[in-house]
């Protein structure tokens, strides 16, 4: 009986070490096919970031409107 569970322990560990190893195979792997695809992924996430974050003008500028339409409610009212 002890020979049966040590037998399915060992079974066990061997199995999940296989899945592990290759997990860690996976996540090694590049997705890229060469040096000039991961740099344009770079250049293009840069753009990206560059051109959707918020820069101190754009809040200039929605603190200009918000004031503006304020102003104009206050003197319809």
């Amino acid at each position: 009986m002890r020979e049966l569970l040590a037998s399915i322990r060992a079974r066990s560990a061997l199995l999940a070490l296989e899945s592990t190893a290759a997990r860690a195979g996976d996540a090694m792997a590049c997705s890229f096919g060469c040096s000039a695809e991961f740099e344009a992924a770079i250049i293009r996430s840069r753009l990206a970031a560059l051109y959707w974050r918020k820069r101190w003008r754009d809040y200039i500028l929605d603190a200009v409107i918000v004031t503006c339409c304020v102003l104009t409610l206050v003197c319809l009212i």
